[in-house]
């Protein structure tokens, strides 16, 4: 066995795995284990088993045996013919074991004979690295009760766990804790405890492959003069990221071990690698490998079944396949060297399109009623709806799962300048928020789209398409009000509220005009409320001349809201009432905003001196938040809402608690932490 020279950082749950499947430890010494490591090239295999069997020696009193099947593939001339390495293997051992070269046979068979022959009364180990077929392990099973066999192998050998009985582990990437437990045992405790987030974003960028790790710390230590931090800002660079983890004059450590898998794949397998490599993101499903190489979806699984089996890509447990950031980047580039210059652009438009088609879905499945500029009616006449499907995914839980996705092909449609299908994106995609306040994504998302619209205005051949673009700029800029706001960066808002109402008045949708002025209203109760209330009144206006009924209804609870604000109570009681009846009463009833008004008017009856109905309805329109969406702000704006008014009534300190527990929790999932922390405060402050 080689001997282990680097420093060897966590796995302690796979050693302890290895511990109880070999040998002794599983539990009966009659017959032989096998195991087999798995994982992606790098990810640590061959270390890990070089670390297990120097700490089992004294299972194996016999000794142990050491075959490299990648160094014996370089060596053994092509002349040999299939099965050519695995009886190099074999006469390998025999030379080890009593008897030494005496007797060798020349056949594959008669050699594996022999090995057991040799191996019957022993007790040994072999550690088989890089295996890729399941018969290079089969001939080197020794025939010795209480033997084992640990492989390490780049590909899937589920064979050898169906016919062998093998145990099959699979070695993941370094998490946190083992990536930087590996740069400290590299490069100095002291180092690390001087940069600790530079470390960290290293351990982050390198996607915790142990193999990168090895290069990350190698220059750090070899070169005085770069610190963490500028080694992190180099590697933040997506395009020189393989580059920077070479040392001077060698080959990029990380294509240096995809490569050889790489070359073993398929043609049309090497094909979706390679396109997959320009995806702007690291999970995804059979339907978007699908359009991303252009061919039907069956033949994606297919193709994603032979790289899952090469361990360039894996399955993750909610049938989605995840490529590591690093091995994409490889696959990346060797698109940038064999698919035509053409192709990564029409790949981005053929996801684009994919992921316009589904978000448009889901918008439409959570709500058919709603304000919409793009007309998408031809893409989704011919497009499947997952979401309409009996076994569907729910709509709001698939456009969260893949709100990462989403907003970085956002990114990748602008960057290529597909203008058009970039702001109907933004728009498609603005339904998640109105849900869930993913503040920052929502702001990035509606620039982008911004910024494409504006573009689609300068580019228009035609007045329809200069009307539609135009039209999509006033729709975002008006809906980036909302997340600008909620940020505090009200100037900016304002500003886009001017450019939307300006744009909008030149269209004649008088819808559009209607819902610029409510946000305009919206905008209005935080920096001049008394003009708020002249705002919703012309979007009243326009509503009633558009014919929107939901439109009055929904501007009848912000007026409603504002007339509150300034003391109206009694109007605005009679109004709030008005809008939760126009909202549950509708064909396709507004669920979410009636209960956003039923909380409206909890707090109205409060300000009224009716404490018991307040605690009443709010207590009715948390239960309805609480059903229609899972983590949504508003739940959390009632419950801190009624946590206020049962805690100034007093008696309710079970009811307090609970409201503020929850209420913090929502915004922990939202990634509001200084919400988060001073609402636990309060709970805190309830035990004293």
């Amino acid at each position: 066995m080689p001997a282990l020279t680097v420093p060897f950082s966590n796995r302690t749950a796979e050693l302890a795995v290895l511990d109880g499947a070999l040998g002794e430890g599983s539990g009966g010494g009659g017959h032989v284990d096998v195991g087999v490591l798995g994982g992606l090239p790098g990810v640590g295999k061959t270390a890990m088993a070089w670390r297990w069997a120097a700490g089992a020696r004294e299972r194996f009193p016999d000794g142990q045996l050491y075959v490299d099947y990648g160094a014996l593939r370089d060596q053994v001339p092509p002349m040999t013919g299939p099965g050519g390495d695995v009886s190099e293997a074999l006469a390998m051992c025999l030379r080890a074991l009593a008897g030494g070269d005496s007797g060798i046979p020349d056949s594959l068979v008669e050699r594996t004979n022999l090995f057991r022959s040799r191996t019957a009364d022993l007790r040994i180990l072999l550690v088989l690295d890089d295996v890729s077929q399941p018969g290079q392990v089969r001939a080197l099973i020794p025939k010795g009760p209480g033997s084992a066999v640990l492989a390490t192998s780049q590909r899937a050998l589920v064979e050898l766990a169906a016919q062998d009985g093998a145990r099959l582990i699979s070695v993941k990437p370094l998490d946190a804790h083992g990536g930087m437990e590996l740069l400290r045992k590299r490069c100095g405790e002291a180092a690390v405890e001087a940069e600790p987030e530079a470390a960290k974003r290293l351990v982050e960028l390198c996607g915790g492959l142990p193999v990168a790790l090895q290069v990350v710390a190698a220059r750090l230590v070899t070169d005085d003069g770069l610190s963490m931090a500028e080694l992190a800002a180099e590697l933040e660079d997506e395009a020189g990221r393989l580059s920077a983890l070479a040392l001077d004059g060698e080959e990029s450590a990380v294509s240096a071990v995809l490569g050889p898998s790489y070359r073993m794949l398929p043609p049309d397998a090497a094909r979706l690698y390679r396109l997959l490599g320009w995806l702007p993101f690291g999970v995804f499903d059979a339907g978007v490998a699908a359009v991303a190489a252009g061919v039907g979806t069956g033949s994606a699984k297919r193709l994603l079944r032979a790289l899952v089996k090469a361990s360039l890509v894996e399955t993750v447990s909610d049938g989605r396949y995840r490529m590591h950031d690093l091995v994409r980047l490889h696959a990346r580039e060797r698109a940038v060297e064999v698919e035509p210059a053409s192709e990564q652009a029409a790949l981005t438009e053929r996801v684009g399109t994919h992921y316009l088609a589904l978000t448009a879905f889901a918008d439409r499945a959570l709500r058919r009623e709603r304000l919409r500029i793009a007309d998408l009616s031809d893409l989704l006449r011919d497009a499947d709806d997952p979401f309409g499907a009996a076994g569907g995914p729910p709509s709001l839980e698939w456009l969260d799962t893949e709100r990462h996705a989403i907003l970085a092909v956002l990114r990748s449609v602008v960057r290529y300048e597909l203008y058009t299908l970039g702001w109907q994106l933004a728009e498609s995609f603005s339904v998640l928020f109105l849900y869930h306040r993913y503040l920052r994504a929502w702001r990035e998302s509606l620039e982008l789209g911004i910024e494409a619209a504006e573009a689609a205005v300068a580019r228009a051949d035609t007045p329809g398409e200069l009307a539609d673009a135009m039209a999509g700029e006033a729709r975002l800029r008006s809906l980036l009000s909302r997340p600008l706001l909620d940020l505090g960066e009200t100037d900016r808002a304002g500003e886009h509220l001017a450019r939307a109402v300006t744009l909008a008045e030149t269209t004649d949708r008088l819808d559009l005009r209607a819902s610029v002025q409510e946000f305009l209203g919206r905008y209005l109760d935080i920096v001049e409320p008394p003009r708020a209330v002249e705002a919703y009144q012309r979007a009243l206006e326009l509503n009633r001349q558009a014919g929107e009924s939901r439109g009055v209804a929904l501007v009848t609870f912000f007026l409603g809201c504002a007339l509150d604000a300034r003391g109206d109570h009694a109007e605005a009681m009679d109004l709030l009432r008005r809008a939760l009846r126009d909202l549950e009463s509708r064909e396709e009833p507004d669920r979410r905003m009636a209960a956003r008004t039923r909380a409206a008017l909890g707090v109205v009856h409060d300000h009224l001196g009716d404490t018991e109905e307040a605690i009443r309805e709010l207590r009715t329109a948390v239960a309805a938040l609480g059903a229609e969406a899972k983590w949504m702000q508003y739940e959390a704006q009632a419950r801190e809402q009624l946590a206020d008014i049962a805690q100034r009534a007093g008696g309710n300190a079970e009811l307090v608690r609970a409201c503020l527990s929850r209420a913090a929790d929502i915004h922990e999932a939202l990634g509001n932490r200084s919400r988060t922390e001073e609402l636990r405060r309060r709970v805190r402050s309830l035990d004293r």
